[in-house]
């Protein structure tokens, strides 16, 4: 991998893909690797701007990657992700997820919930949940090794922040990941 030009850390649910993107500025050549495996290669393109569309993880999520040219011979590069720039899905990812890195037993745990369909992640798997209604909440009940968990939702009473999601882990509340909140780009434990 000697002509990387670009690398986008990308948090799915099943977990964060690195991809890579290789472009020979003279020769064309464009190489895009998927977690350090290549999906595409293309040798001698005579074109050097455009793009390469590719799936990323189980989930086949849709990835395109545009070449731009700048001025001589400088080339921009973007990333899309389901259509959207690679800002706007980490925008949209951050308000339709919630991720928790957990600490176990000696095991690293990545829990992620997806708001709108309650599918509750553990490390890239989709884990059978139970959904419980209490007084003034409802609560997702899952296990985690041998430890009890569940995710509790609660409203904040303002129609803004909407609904508060919290890990509860062994009774003990989990701090939601701040460094996929803030940059979106936390590499897998």
């Amino acid at each position: 991998m000697k002509d990387v030009v670009a690398i986008w850390d990308v948090a799915l649910s099943d977990g964060v893909h690195k991809i890579e993107f290789e472009h020979g500025t003279t020769s064309g050549k464009r190489i895009v690797y998927v977690d350090r495996k290549e999906e595409i290669r293309k040798e001698w393109m005579f074109q050097l701007v455009g793009k390469e569309t590719f799936c990323v993880g189980p989930s086949k999520t849709k990835a395109t990657i545009h070449i731009l040219s700048g001025k001589g011979y400088v080339f921009k590069y973007t990333l899309d992700i389901e259509g959207k720039s690679f800002k706007k899905y980490i925008e949209n990812r951050s308000k339709m997820t919630n991720t928790w890195i957990l600490h176990l037993d000696g095991e690293h745990f990545r829990i992620v919930l997806e708001k709108n369909t309650m599918d509750v992640w553990c490390n890239g798997k989709i884990i059978e949940t139970v959904g419980v209604f209490v007084e003034d909440r409802t609560e997702t009940h899952f296990s985690v090794g041998s430890h009890n968990c569940y995710i509790k939702a609660v409203s904040s009473g303002k129609s803004r922040e909407g609904i508060i999601h919290t890990l509860v882990v062994d009774n003990w509340e989990v701090p939601e990941s701040e460094v996929l909140n803030q940059r979106g780009d936390i590499r897998a434990c």
